[in-house]
């Protein structure tokens, strides 16, 4: 636990919005890949993906409050998977909208990272 809070108070919370969308440029569109191919099994790796991704930054289980000023990176690194398994396999579990949020989520941590 000790050698986790260390790991993310070496990282420079200005990194996160650049490091979330390597992260996504990589998995969205390997989600496209499955969704295409009607492949369940990947978002059981996609999620522990997710989850690794989240602990490296501190923002699983505890706000890490240094990554405040990105709600949209977070939203768009947690909601991607979601979304995924909604277009594979609808369902009324599936919220309206959350497709269109985390499209206009990963925009603006593009347009964020950008900027750093």
């Amino acid at each position: 636990m000790l050698a986790a809070s260390l790991a993310c108070a070496q990282q420079n919370p200005a990194d996160f919005p650049l490091d979330s969308v390597g992260y996504l440029n990589e998995e969205l569109p390997r989600m496209e890949a499955a969704i295409a191919a009607k492949d369940r099994s990947f978002f059981q790796g996609a999620m522990a993906r997710t989850v690794q991704f989240s602990e490296r930054w501190g923002f699983k289980v505890t706000a890490n409050p240094d990554l405040a000023a990105y709600p949209m990176c977070t939203a768009a690194v947690m909601d991607y998977a979601v979304v995924g398994m909604c277009r594979l396999v609808p369902s009324d579990e599936c919220e309206p909208g959350l497709a269109s949020r985390l499209d206009a989520n990963v925009k603006r941590c593009r347009e964020v990272a950008v900027k750093k």
